[in-house]
Parts: C-alpha cells; structure tokens; sequence
C-alpha cells in the first residue's frame, strides 16, 4: 500500500492526482509524520556542527514531504469534498496539528537554531538564509516553545482545537450551501434571469429527476437570481438562505455559533499563554502594521474619506428605486436588483451584456499575454493528471525554454466544492544542488460552467477574479528565491501578501488588455471601444458602499479579535452592530448572520488579519502608478499602453521574485523609490478628494 500511494510519490515529479483515493491520506500522512519526528530528533543533536548543512538542510528534505502531501490532502478536501475524503482529511488532522505543535514547542531545535543565529560564521549566510534563521526564533517564540509545564501543555490543547474547530466551521458552510436548494415550477418565477443561469437551472432540476428550475446557494447561480429576477418574493427567499447560511436559523448541526464561540476564546487564550493582550497584538507580530491602534486608525481614515461617497450612492440609488420601481423602502433583496438597473440606465450596458464577450478560452488567452508581456514567460497546456474534469494544469516557460513551474487551474462552482477563489502551493521552489526544484501551484475559483455548445462565459467581476488569484500564483511561480523558508506563502507578511493579486487587478481596466481578454461568444468580436468606454465609467459605480464594506469587515475582524478574552455570539453580534453604525450606510435585518459564514476569520487564517486587503491595495495601487506615469500620452492624445515590459520586469525582480526573502517594506521601497503613499487608491476608487 505504502509504495504504491501517490501521495508518496518523489518531489521531484508531479504527483497522480487521478489516482488519490482518501484511503491513501492516512498511511501516507502517518508514515511521513514519523519519518519527519525523526529527523527533527536527528536535527536537534547538540553534537552537530552549528552549520545551515548540517541542521536546516537535512530536516527540509524531509519535513517538505510531508506538507507537500499534507497539502495535496487540504486541496482534495476543498475541491472534490467527499464523505470519504472528509473522514479521511478529518482523521489525519489532530495527527498533523499535533506534530506540527510538537515542533513548535521543540526545545532541542529551538536551541539549535539559536546556536545557528550565534554561530560565528552566521554572518557568513547569505542573507536570506539569515532572514529564515530569524524568522524561525521568532516564530518558535511565537508558537509556545519558552512555555513550561502545564501551560505548555495547554498551548498543545489550544492548537489542537483550534484546528479541529476550524474544519468544521468550514464543512457547515459548505454542507449549509450544499444541502439548500429551491425548486420552481413556474416558468414567470424565473422572468429576469438570464439565458445561461435558467438553463443551469432547468439542468440541475433535472440531474434530480425533476421537471421545473433548482436554484441553489452557490455564487453563479444566487448573484445572477439577485442581480435580475423581477420576482421580488424569489430574491427575499434567496437572501434569507444565503445570509443565514450555518446559523440557527437552518439545521442546528451546522450552526456555526459555538464554533464562533468558542475559537475567539481559544484565540484569546493562546494570546494570553504568549503574554499578549490579545490575539490581535499577536497575530501583528508578524504583520507590515505595527499595532492593533495603527490598523483601526488606518480603516477610520478609510471609512471617514468613503463615507461621503457611500452616502451619495445610497441616496441615488433609493431615488431610483422610488421613481422607477414605486419602492418606497429599499430592502437588503432589493438592492442588487436594484443597482444592476441603476448601472443599465445610467451607463447603458448591463453585466450580461459584457459576459457575452468574456469567453472562458479567451479571457485565459488574454491574461497569458499579459504575463508574457510584463514578465517575459508563457503559460503552456501540460498533460500533468487532474483531480476533476473541469482541471486544467499549464506549465510556466521561461524565455530560454526551461520550466519554471506548474500551475493547476478549476475555475467551476459544482457541488461539494468550497465556494469562493484562493491560491495555494503543492511544492516550493528549492534548490537542491545545481539542480532546481520548480514550484507546483494552485489557483481555483467558482465560476459558471459552460452550457452545452458554447463555452463558459465569465462576467468582468470574473475576470478580476482570475486576474486577482492570478497574481498570487505568479508571486509564487516566478520566485527566484532557492530556500523555502523565504518563499513568498511561507514568509510575506500577510498585509503585503496581496499586493501581487491586486496589482493585477488593474489591468483588467486596460482597454488594450480587454481587448485581447474578449471574443463576443456569436461573433467572436473584441469588446467594442464604445462598450469598454461605458465599462470604465462605471469602474467606480457605488465604489463608496464597496469600500465602507470592506472596512465594516475589517473593523468587525480587529474588534472581535482585540479582546483579552472570548466573546459570546450575542456579544459579536452586537460588536457588528457597532462597527456598522459606525461606518456603514447599509443595515441588514436582524436575523442577518454574516459572522457565521465569514470563512475568512473563522476557518482561513485571516483572524485579525482581514484588514490586509485594504492594506495591500494602497501598495498595489501605488505599484500600478508605476505603469501609469511610464504610460504617459501618445502623440494623438490617447493614453499610451501601461503594459510596460521593463516596468514589468522591475515589479518582477523587486516584488515577485524575491518572495519573503526580506520584509515587504524593502520591496515595495526598492520598486517604488519610496514608501507607499494612499493617493492612488483615493484616485483609482473615484476619491480623489477626502470629501464632496
């Protein structure tokens, strides 16, 4: 069995995807986590040479075998999630979180890495080398290693918990998503709805074996139903399932409220352990921010410079409703619907329309000619096994025609699949001798799938999307940095770990880019300039309520998790209220249950650490800046292309390349000349001034 798992398989090759089966997870997993216990015994002897070769290098080779298939396992799990599959991932974990407590609380290797950092020769190391060895004390400190007797004991339960009460958080969103579905049998119901989303509809009800429409709580099929059916009922019904997904309003097995509970107490309590004030003060330890009183002053000065616009949208957007559809009070459900006809009658397009442009093979298309562009490497089919039909995997090509790594792309929503886009890493880049292990990576979202005939259509919003996680991927891609501990997942700070996907972002508003992304699905024409202009001009359509949004959820983040000790729901609840009236405009009803399907904090290591989207987008969009002051104007007055080669490979060599190798404020400062100012984010959201 053991020789024959493809979790096993050398790292030097690409694993069977095809041919893992969850009873694979458990021997594999048990027998890398004993051979790892091994050589973290062997690494941490006193009698070995103070010497990186000697200490870092041996316990690498092993250590990375098992989060490589670790990985794998989390990957499967979040992708093709079977009752299998869970039982499998679910028995291997408390194995996995126990060892890797185990290590973080290893005095013997925390003492050999202290020699490495005194050794006389340490100044020797290269710098990078230097950096992991300082990253890995602080990191020991900061996972409990000076603890002793029974509150290191303690510090194990705490990790042990945590862990587990994450994976479940994460399985009732998705079983809450998953087992909702509502089946219409009345064709004027659907009246709105686009083509593609009724067909889906009708398909799925018919995968049941029943006649009519199934509508279900998964983003291509709930954002279309609240963007365009008429039938104001549907979008109440739709809304109410979505926002109260795991909560006690739906099946008390999947109330995620105790969980919720209970890690903010676990959270608290691992701070105080570590002598914190809270689990925000220490989460920042390893943060760009300084404090928890820096952050909450930055997303004031957000809100306080987004609250005037926001307020503007609002009222324009209840007027509309007024004169246009007699709605005298604008509901939560209304205000999708609502704001799509806003954008139509204002700007003269609607999101289907420009859909019909984005085909799936061609947004791809496009998007590996920017990368080529900007960094000089293409993007190439591989024939690499995959875990689903809907899977693609590409390698990366350098100029020179070596492979620089693997990417797997699954960009469709299907059912036991969890919702919304993330990036991950199967394998890092090494060095191994003179030779170079390439990076494996993984970039998935939920996106449409295809109708038969024609291919997948993607909306604007998808395709920033795609761009977003694209820039996540290549940070890790394109890295040059050879020691893994310094790659860009394992050592960015997590403020700045959205700068690249971000970034790209922007180029998604480049009418030569747009052109390149788009083939109409009938004609196969570019997306005209007269439809890219009317596009642009709505880049910033209700950019005040999307901003105070975001603040609203990084607020409620750092006020949930500034605390010295854990809250009940009740108190959560009522901290959300708080923020909201605080920063917000919109107020949802009171049974609304955001918190309990806000994955982010509860079950994707964005606990007090939500704000770093905003954080990272002043950086990102001071990095654009770049491209536009070298853009300049052409001879005729257009705008010239910001698709700058050697802009591009400036970004590369100073953001993406170098990883974690050094702290984000050295990069971002050797790319810009500077340090990031917030005047380009003001610019690109429409406030340009700090008030109307």
């Amino acid at each position: 069995m053991i020789q024959d798992n493809p979790l096993l398989a050398p790292m030097s090759s690409l694993i069977d995807y095809a041919a893992v089966k969850p009873e694979h997870l458990e021997p594999a997993i048990s027998a890398l986590i004993a051979d790892s216990r091994q050589a973290v015994e062997a690494g941490a002897r006193p009698d070995l040479p103070a010497t990186w070769e000697a200490i870092v290098e041996p316990l690498e080779d092993v250590t990375e075998k098992l989060w490589r298939a670790w990985s794998v396992a989390g990957h499967l799990n979040a992708v093709v999630n079977t009752p299998e599959l869970r039982a499998a991932y679910n028995q291997c974990l408390p194995q996995v979180t126990e060892f890797s407590t185990w290590v973080g609380l290893h005095t013997g290797l925390y003492a050999q890495y202290k020699r490495l950092h005194a050794a006389a020769d340490f100044k020797q190391l290269t710098p990078v080398r230097q950096r992991i060895i300082e990253l890995a004390l602080r990191d020991f400190r900061l996972g409990g290693v000076e603890l002793e007797g029974e509150q290191r004991s303690r510090y194990a339960e705490l990790s042990d918990s945590q862990a587990k009460d994450s994976q479940k958080f994460s399985e009732n969103v998705l079983d809450s998503i998953d087992r909702w579905s509502l089946l219409l049998t009345e064709a004027s119901r659907l009246a709105g709805l686009p083509a593609d989303v009724r067909e889906a509809a009708r398909s799925a009800a018919q995968a049941d074996g029943h006649a009519g429409w199934k509508l279900v709580l998964n983003m291509p099929c709930y954002l279309p139903v609240m963007q365009y059916a008429q039938d104001r009922s549907l979008r109440q019904d739709m809304y109410r399932a979505y926002t109260t997904i795991a909560s006690e309003y739906g099946d008390p097995e999947l109330d995620n409220s105790a969980l919720i509970e209970r890690l903010l107490a676990l959270r608290a309590e691992e701070a105080a352990l570590l002598g914190y004030g809270s689990y925000a003060d220490l989460r920042l330890e390893t943060r760009m921010a300084d404090s928890p009183a820096q952050v909450l002053d930055f997303l004031r000065e957000l809100a306080g410079k987004a609250k005037p616009y926001a307020t503007r949208d609002l009222a324009e957007l209840r007027q509309f409703a007024l004169e246009q559809f007699g709605l005298a009070e604008l509901k939560p459900w209304d205000i999708p619907f609502v704001s799509e006809r806003l954008r139509e009658s204002r700007y003269a397009y609607s999101e289907e329309e420009i859909k019909q442009y984005f085909t799936e093979p061609q947004v791809l298309k496009g998007l590996f000619q920017v990368v080529e562009k900007l960094f000089g490497v293409k993007l190439q089919p591989s024939e690499a096994a995959v875990w689903h039909a809907d899977a693609q995997a590409f390698q990366v090509i350098s100029t020179d025609d070596r492979v620089l790594g693997t990417l797997y792309m699954d960009l469709y929503a299907r059912q036991g699949k969890q919702s919304g886009a993330w990036v991950d890493s199967e394998r890092n880049r090494r060095r191994i001798g003179q030779a170079i292990q390439t990076p494996v990576v993984y970039l998935t979202c939920n996106f449409s799938r295809a109708q038969p005939g024609k291919p997948a259509l993607l909306t604007h919003d998808d395709v920033i999307t795609l761009f977003h996680e694209s820039g996540h991927a290549l940070h890790a891609l394109l890295s040059q940095v050879d020691d893994p501990g310094a790659s860009a997942f394992a050592s960015v700070e997590w403020d700045a770990i959205e700068l690249p996907s971000q970034f790209m972002e922007n180029f998604c508003w480049e009418f030569s880019v747009v052109q390149a992304l788009s083939a109409h699905v009938d004609t196969g024409q570019a997306l005209p300039r007269a439809l890219y202009d009317k596009l642009l001009a709505a880049r910033n359509f209700q950019s005040g309520m999307q901003m105070l949004r975001q603040v609203e959820f990084s607020l409620f983040d750092m006020g949930i998790h500034h605390q010295a000790q854990g809250l009940s729901i009740q108190a959560v609840l009522g901290l959300l209220d708080q923020v909201r009236q605080e920063v917000a405009v919109l107020f949802p009803p009171s049974w609304h249950r955001f918190p309990h399907n806000f994955s982010h904090l509860f079950a994707g290591g964005y606990g007090a650490g939500y704000y770093s989207y905003k954080w990272a987008e002043v950086l990102s969009a001071d990095a654009y800046s770049a491209f536009e002051e070298h853009s300049g104007e052409a001879a005729d007055g257009q705008p010239r292309d910001t698709l700058d080669p050697a802009t591009g490979r400036r970004f590369l060599t100073e953001i993406l390349a170098v990883g974690g190798s050094r702290p984000a404020a050295e990069s971002f400062k050797a790319f810009r000349g500077r340090a990031p100012a917030i005047d380009a984010l003001l610019r690109h959201s429409g406030m340009a001034q700090a008030s109307l």
